[in-house]
């Protein structure tokens, strides 16, 4: 008994190497190391404003991630899923291979091919909560809370959410946090670490 008491605290107790304190996990965050270059970054990497793209700082490993986006004023603007390849200075993305997103107008574009298109009544306004699912096959979106049944697949490899604006437009980014409930089997995105 003291035996399996001593081996539980030498585990745990300290830590242990390789252990990361919950303290120190890093945030899910827009990277300023992955931006366009006329880009700007404020709130603690959660609003994206200027002219560009930027990816988030982790990569969708888990199985069924989601996240959210909000309108903070319109403009040109997509949001979705990309590689590190994906040219962040270059708007609108989804022209290549590198990126899966929405567009301010409805249109869903990968490869510079039109995947899906929200229905006409149901394009994004300024407040409105973009939420966006990813199952490593296929990208989902909802607004406001609603199932738009526009899914769009086609991206292949590790990628990470991305999001890009242009001509006054700004957003929030929200990786944890949501303003609506992650559809059931899908939560926020996790780092590696947090999986295992």
């Amino acid at each position: 008994m003291a035996a399996m008491f001593t081996c539980c605290l030498g585990c745990c107790g300290d830590g242990g190497a390789g252990h990361i304190p919950l303290k120190d996990m890093p945030t899910v965050q827009l990277d300023t190391n992955h931006m366009g270059t006329d880009v700007v970054i404020v709130k603690s990497g959660r609003r994206i404003c200027g002219t560009g793209g930027c990816l988030a700082n982790a990569p969708l490993h888990q199985n069924k991630s989601y996240f959210e986006f909000k309108i903070q004023s319109t403009g040109v603007w997509g949001i979705g899923v990309a590689t590190q390849k994906v040219n962040l200075n270059q708007v609108p993305l989804g022209r290549d291979t590198n990126s899966l997103v929405l567009r301010h107008d409805g249109s869903v574009y990968h490869n510079n091919e039109e995947k899906n298109r929200l229905p006409a009544n149901n394009l994004p306004q300024e407040g409105d909560i973009v939420g966006l699912t990813y199952d490593h096959v296929e990208m989902n979106l909802y607004l406001n809370g609603k199932n738009m049944h526009c899914p769009a697949s086609g991206i292949r490899g590790t990628v990470y959410p991305v999001v890009y604006v242009d001509d006054s437009a700004i957003l929030d980014c929200h990786f944890s946090d949501f303003y609506h409930a992650p559809p059931q089997g899908f939560e926020k995105i996790l780092f590696e670490q947090q999986i295992f």
